[in-house]
Order: structure tokens, then sequence, then C-alpha cells
């Protein structure tokens, strides 16, 4: 196999893949990435068994053909070189010659052979905007559980039905919902309820980070045991998560007796400020609602205490409830609008927060437990 690419095509479809490629493995080949050359462009594969990545980049075909190369070298070492095209030849006894200007390197790499088939995509049945999709995404995966012996809740809940898109995500102490339309759904004939893996959301985030037409639409399918993601010549397929996902709909509170508008800034800025004194492992900080005002407040008894003063508009008794800081801060920080709802009833119930104020056209919920403090 011998062709030649442009070193910024090849450095940034490589860029794609190392967060798929199995860094520490008992299966040496998972390290490596598979090249494919064949006609005008080099097909580029990583995997580590749960998900697997294929990229295209254009290029110069001499000799058609497949090897694999350890994909972390590679990248490290196609990235120091001068922005010109990179000759890359791969021999019968595996190793890769590169050529690019003076520069001339070999790197020993693997028989195809061994390297994992990739499952095929079936049709499509859905077409999602790249940045309608990163946005579900940014707005919920920090509410996933990092507890491993809880699978089902190590990633999200994707639910396609007809034009509406919604996911949700929860790790047992918050909940975070999300629900828009599609303005790519077609006949409004897509229904589907797929669990998507924490580490798929992760790539499919790199993937819109790639991608400067937000519009572009993301081809969605499944089959029994994976999912497939396609925008343009790329292409993540994710095993799926085994097992039912929690009826979140029980845990979503049915009503609220107060509802509060905040400043989203400003409330940001203020638990920020205040969670400085928090202690470092429950991050506990209290929320206190009295007339006309919202105190956030937080002490650690031998390191010192601060306090917060928010103007609101509120008439109704003084409630005081005890939050985990960085769980407020991860909604805060996932919204773009000036304006956030806190909606609550009273000390020993789950609080919730909204995006709020004019403009809001879609449906973003995120519930949070009470701390005992």
């Amino acid at each position: 196999m011998e062709f030649s690419v442009n070193k910024t095509d090849l450095v940034r479809e490589l860029s794609l893949s190392q967060g798929v490629v199995e860094r520490k493995t008992t299966i040496p080949i998972l390290s490596n990435i598979l090249i494919e050359a064949s006609g005008d462009s080099v097909t580029l594969t990583a995997t580590d068994l749960e998900l697997g990545i294929r990229c295209l980049a254009p290029a110069k075909v001499k000799t058609a053909g497949a090897g694999t190369i350890p994909a972390k070298r590679l990248l490290d070492y196609v990235r120091l070189l001068p922005e010109t095209e990179v000759q890359i030849k791969i021999g019968d006894n595996h190793w890769a010659s590169l050529v690019c200007g003076r520069s001339k390197t070999r790197i020993a790499g693997m028989s195809r052979e061994s390297f994992p088939e990739l499952p095929e995509m079936p049709e499509p049945m859905a077409k999602i905007p790249m940045g309608l999709l990163a946005s579900l995404i940014g707005k919920t995966i920090f509410s996933i559980s990092a507890e491993e012996s809880r699978f089902t809740l190590n990633g999200a809940l994707l639910q396609l039905k007809g034009a509406t898109l919604t996911m949700v995500a929860t790790d047992g102490h918050r909940l975070a919902l999300v629900e828009t339309e599609n303005p790519l759904a077609e006949g409004g004939e897509a229904n589907a309820k797929v669990l998507l893996p924490r580490k798929a959301m992760n790539e499919l985030l790199k993937l819109a980070a790639e991608t400067p037409d937000k519009d572009a639409g993301v081809e969605f399918a499944a089959d029994e045991n994976h999912l497939f993601f396609r925008l343009g010549s790329r292409l993540l397929i994710s095993r799926k998560l085994t097992g039912n996902f929690p009826d979140f709909e029980r845990v979503l509170p049915k009503a609220h007796a107060h509802i509060v508008q905040i400043s989203r800034e400003e409330l940001r800025a203020a638990i920020e400020r205040v969670a400085q004194f928090s202690d470092e492992r429950s991050r506990a900080i209290k929320v206190r609602f009295a007339e006309n005002e919202a105190v956030v407040h937080s002490s650690i008894s031998d390191s010192g205490e601060s306090e917060e003063n928010l103007p609101v508009e509120y008439e109704g008794p003084t409630v005081e409830i005890g939050f985990n800081a960085q769980y407020l801060l991860d909604f805060l920080r996932a919204v773009a609008e000036p304006s956030v709802a806190f909606h609550f009833k009273d000390a020993q119930s789950a609080g919730e927060m909204r995006p709020a104020g004019e403009g809001v056209n879609y449906n973003y919920r995120y519930v949070v437990m009470p701390m005992r403090i």
C-alpha cells in the first residue's frame, strides 16, 4: 500500500480517533489505527470494541491496500511535520515508511487481519442537526452516573418520537431532561428509545466541534447491539447500553408551590464564590428564599463562611434548602438564557431549575434532590 496525503487532513482525522483508541489494552491491535487506501481517499478506523470511528481523508493512492499503525505514535509524529504532503508506504512486513520533505521515518505496524471488523450501518431512521444533538448532550451529560455498577445510568436515554427529540440523564441525585423539535424530521415516522453511553456522547461533541456547519444533518441508525451516527464522511459506532433506564417521568415533580426567576449569571457567580467555603467532598451550600431575596450561604467551621444576597420577586414563606453547589453550577453553565426559574416546595422536596424568559423554544428540566446540612 502506498499513498500521499496532506498533513493537515491527516492530523485532523487522526485527532478524532484518539478518544476511541484503547491506550492501556491487553489486545495490542486496539492501540493501532487501521488505514485503508483505495480510489482517491484513505479510510482511518479505530475501535476499543465498545466504540468505533471511521473517517476519510482525500489522498493520492498509488497502490491500494490496508495496514495498521500505532495511532498515538503516528499522530504525535505527523503533527510535528511541516505543512505539506506526507507519503506513506506499508510493506508486506507491516512496517510503515513515512516521507515528508527531508524527514524519513519507519514505524512498526501490525497485520490488518487481526483488526476487529466494524458492523455495517443499517438504513438511517432519522436525521438530526449536529448542533442540536450537541446541545442535547451538553445539557445532560453532566448528570450521568460515574458509578460503573449502575450501568444503566452510565449513559443518557435518547428518545425519538416523530419530530420530537428527548434526552434524559440521571445519577440518582439529579435528573436532566431536554426535549425539542427536530427540524430535519421527515414525515414523523422515527420512533426509537436507546441508551447512549457517555463515551459516545463525548465523541459526538468532538465531531460537532470539528463541524463548522451546525445545521449539517447526522444520520442516526441502530441495530440489535449498536448505534450509528454518520456525519458526512465520518461514522461513529457505539455499542448500546443494555438494561432499562429508570421511569424518569415518575421522578419529575408534577407541581411546585413556588417559582422564583433569577439572573443566571448573577446566581452562577454567587454560587461559585460561596462554594469556596463549602465542604470539598459534599460541596454543600444553602439556598434561602425569603421576602424579595435569595440568599446563598456556606460555611466551614475552621476556614470561614460566605454569603451572597440576590434580589428576586418572591413573597412566599421563608424556605431554606441544601444543595450540592456543583450540581447547580453544572446547569447554570449549560444554559444560555439570561434568566433561570427556580421551582421549589420545601426543604425536603426536590428543587427544579429551568431556563426562563422570552424565546425559550424547548423544554429543559433539571431536578436536584435536596441535601441535609
